[in-house]
């Protein structure tokens, strides 16, 4: 049997009139153990009951007991999740960041990593180790929010499109670097267009951003009378062989865009182990970290995340909730920067 106040079960402000996890429960018509599975992660709940439960926390402003809310920790908590999309560059550089700008107010960082759901996040939410949290790479239907709305500790989500009310959101938007891309291939006449795309993320893990860059792109190519072949490639050498051998026997490719920082150095390789020269025999752009790119043997036209700014911009919003300062969605807009990668198509 439930015991609808457990040890998570109280929320801001006690007192008479004290939101539950029962009443939650029943405001959402499931059970309070489904409720606290939500909140802990301690099982999988469907994407549907799991939004239901997030959105009655959120209007009956469910909190549970985190500590004494003036006294602070001194640290934000950085959510990572494990899986094998990772990039790292972007990484480095969002931490390198995200830690100096940290540091400036005051701030030491936590990292939580937890590949098996949103345990780890919950334990440092409900044992008020960090002051406020930083999620990465959040998605629509993320898991990892109703442990925050439940937490009552401000959190900034980095990734997602700003729909979650009561977090702060930074997210890139990358639809004019799609647009920038496409527009620099068919000025230098390329009208085949190989786009190697991420390989396929678990669910709920891919960001918005990529789908907007790639609508970006295509709507721009196909306006300019150029065709795009988008196909998913994984870093490994042999996935990205097995992607080239495909792409460049199906048509007259003279151009990639290589939407993995991962994959770009083997795919790099890959053409030279045919005797193809970058760009004399076909252009390459990257979407990549400033760092993967100044580590290439030329320097690539790319578009350049900015992962310096998203971590710096993460930890100022999360430190202005903390301070009970207003801080709505964010958006930073990647620059496509020019390079030595693209030239004139051969054909």
């Amino acid at each position: 049997m439930t015991n609808s106040r457990d040890a998570a079960d109280e929320p801001s402000g006690a007192g008479r009139g004290a939101v539950t996890i029962t009443d939650v429960a029943n405001a959402a018509g499931v059970s309070a153990s489904t409720v606290s599975y939500v909140i802990t992660g301690k099982r999988t709940i469907s994407a549907a009951t799991r939004r239901r439960v997030e959105e009655t926390i959120r209007t009956l402003g469910y909190r549970r007991r985190a500590g004494s809310p003036t006294t602070r920790a001194g640290v934000l908590a950085v959510a990572v999740p494990l899986h094998g999309d990772r990039h790292p560059g972007v990484e480095m550089e969002f931490f390198a960041a995200a830690a100096g700008a940290a540091r400036e107010l005051g701030f030491d960082l936590l990292l939580v990593t937890d590949d098996e759901g949103t345990s780890g996040l919950h334990r440092v939410t409900s044992a008020a180790l960090a002051d406020a949290v930083i999620v990465l790479d959040a998605g629509d239907d993320d898991p990892r929010v109703p442990v925050l709305l439940a937490s009552g500790r401000p959190a900034v989500l980095v990734g997602a499109p700003g729909r979650h009310h009561g977090l702060a959101s930074v997210t890139l938007d990358c639809t004019p670097a799609g647009q920038a891309c496409a527009t620099h291939l068919a000025d230098l006449g390329h009208r085949s267009i190989a786009h190697l795309e991420p390989s396929a993320a678990p669910p709920g893990r891919r960001a918005g951003y990529l789908t907007d860059f790639a609508e970006g792109f295509r709507i721009t190519a196909a306006r300019r009378g150029v065709r795009v072949v988008s196909r998913p490639c994984a870093p490994a050498a042999e996935d990205v062989g097995r992607c080239l051998d495909d792409v460049l026997t199906a048509g007259d490719v003279t151009a990639l865009v290589v939407h993995d920082e991962a994959a770009l150095p083997p795919v790099l390789a890959a053409l030279r182990d045919r005797g193809l020269r970058v760009p004399a025999d076909v252009s390459v752009v990257a979407v990549c970290s400033d760092t993967v790119a100044r580590h290439q043997p030329i320097r690539p036209a790319a578009v350049v995340i900015p992962a310096r700014e998203l971590g710096a911009l993460a930890v100022e919003l999360a430190v202005r909730r903390l301070d009970g300062s207003a801080a709505g969605p964010e958006a930073v807009t990647p620059s496509f920067v020019p390079g030595e990668s693209t030239a004139a198509a051969v054909r």
